[in-house]
């Protein structure tokens, strides 16, 4: 019976026999017995059995505590670890081509809005902005003479017209006494005159008639006064015109060579610099990114964690990279559509055999307090946000 014991239970059982053989007081809280070794051990697991009972009653206690613990401290909560910092990042480059004559920045420079990045070679810029400013100062010179030239047209037009009115006024005057001679000539007898008057009575009187023929064709061509000014006025809006052109020319040649020097957009830090002095960049060529200062937090939770998650809620945010900064948030908003949608290959879920995946849906978190300005906070760094639903 005593081979079937605990260990410790059959130590127990070789002190009382030992005590017992001794003639000494069995060991504290056990009861000396006639009864023999096996008594004894009855005897020690009946004093053991309260003991036992209140270690498993306490244990049962702080097991439910701690369920119920949980139970109340995460059932109004959402969290999840698929987050990650979320930022601005702006692609920078030239928009005018050319040899890179100067870096005014470094890697993972800090810059404000304004600041010179690099410098292009600006002679070339420097050449177009004159020649446009000379062409322009051609244009307004020519204009200024069209100007003139139609004030003058608008007096000159109306007088010639007027001239050449009196002109045929007074050809027609001539007219009419080159007819009286003549006629006066024809009625006279043969020994009243010669035949030589008669002669330059008449070459008189057809000199007079071709004198009012150039006299009414000189009023005809001097008729047109309104359509001849309009003519001038339509010289000046094409020199007009062309000024224009030449002040948008000048202002482009102006621009160029203000973007020979590219400056930042805004505040933030330089990052992915690819360029170096003497290189030659082109328009559109990815020079720097600039990551803005603000950052937030994108957590893409799953959509059956979205019944609860309204804007405004409370969140809590663990970054894994600093353990000790205890970030508090808010949620801002929800986006209007999962992951998978905006993907370049959006699934098509009614071809092929369907299987149901559960989806994950950005939500952005706006940081309020616990960042540190002496700890960066790098785009794309794991967090872990816990909204508080109510």
């Amino acid at each position: 019976m005593t081979d079937a014991l605990p260990d410790h239970e059959l130590l127990r059982e070789e002190e009382v026999r030992e005590a017992k053989e001794k003639e000494l007081p069995a060991p504290d809280g056990v009861e000396p017995s006639s009864g023999g070794p096996e008594a004894a051990a009855e005897t020690i697991r009946r004093n053991r059995r309260p003991f036992v009972l209140r270690l498993a009653i306490i244990g049962g206690a702080l097991l439910a505590a701690g369920v119920i613990y949980f139970w109340l401290s995460s059932r109004n909560i959402e969290s999840t670890d698929d987050a990650y910092t979320d930022g601005r990042a702006m692609t920078i480059a030239p928009q005018v081509s050319g040899l890179v004559v100067s870096l005014d920045v470094a890697d993972n420079q800090f810059v404000r809005e304004g600041d010179p990045l690099i410098h292009i070679d600006p002679r070339q810029y420097v050449h177009d902005r004159d020649s446009a400013q000379g062409a322009l100062d051609v244009a307004k010179a020519q204009l200024a003479g069209q100007r003139l030239g139609a004030e003058i047209a608008r007096k000159n037009f109306p007088a010639l017209l007027k001239q050449a009115q009196a002109q045929l006024a007074s050809a027609q005057a001539a007219e009419i006494r080159a007819q009286a001679d003549y006629q006066r000539q024809r009625s006279l007898p043969k020994q009243a005159t010669t035949q030589q008057e008669v002669d330059a009575a008449t070459a008189a009187l057809r000199q007079a008639q071709a004198q009012v023929q150039l006299a009414e064709a000189q009023v005809l061509a001097a008729e047109p006064v309104p359509q001849r000014i309009g003519q001038a006025d339509a010289d000046v809006g094409q020199l007009t015109g062309q000024v224009e052109q030449a002040q948008a020319r000048l202002d482009q040649a102006k621009l160029n060579l203000d973007w020979t020097v590219v400056r930042a957009p805004q505040d933030g830090w330089i990052t992915k610099r690819n360029v170096e002095l003497g290189n030659y960049v082109t328009p559109g060529q990815q020079i720097f990114s600039i990551v803005s200062p603000e950052v937030w937090v994108t957590a893409n939770f799953k959509e059956n964690q979205l019944g609860g998650i309204r804007p405004g809620q409370p969140v809590k945010i663990k970054v894994d990279a600093y353990p000790q900064l205890a970030l508090k948030g808010h949620v801002d908003s929800v986006q209007l559509g999962s992951g998978s949608k905006f993907t370049a290959f959006p699934p098509e879920n009614a071809t092929g055999n369907f299987v149901k995946i559960v989806q994950r849906v950005p939500v952005k978190i706006v940081i309020d307090s616990g960042l540190d300005p002496k700890l960066p906070l790098p785009l794309g760094l794991s967090v872990v946000p816990t909204v508080t639903l109510k």
